[in-house]
């Protein structure tokens, strides 16, 4: 958690942590989930300097509840997929459509 954070941040932190290891997953796992979800939510509500597109105006992690991990039907979102694009620096990303950018990312 950063520097700074409530004392509320740290419960919620800390609760989603026990849920993620109760689930099964390894302790560094749960605490990559625990803390992504913390600073979303603090994205969300101004609590951080900084904020993304998709923390800001994406719906609520407690809303989400999993709907977006990116193994449903129709795979992952496209802000995902532009995401994962930007990372590795794919040309041309910000005019293509999502069947577009999973072909260019090899996820057909």
């Amino acid at each position: 958690m950063p520097r700074g954070s409530s004392a509320k941040r740290e419960r919620q932190y800390e609760h989603i942590k026990a849920s993620a290891q109760e689930r099964g997953e390894s302790t560094g796992r749960a605490k990559e989930i625990a803390a992504r979800t913390v600073n979303k939510e603090r994205a969300r509500a101004g609590e951080s300097k900084t904020a993304g597109r998709t923390s800001v105006q994406d719906m609520s992690s407690g809303r989400r509840g999993g709907r977006r991990s990116g193994q449903g039907s129709q795979g992952p979102t496209y802000d995902q997929l532009y995401e994962e694009a930007r990372r590795r620096n794919i040309h041309g990303r910000s005019d293509m459509n999502k069947r577009q950018l999973q072909k260019a990312l090899g996820k057909n």
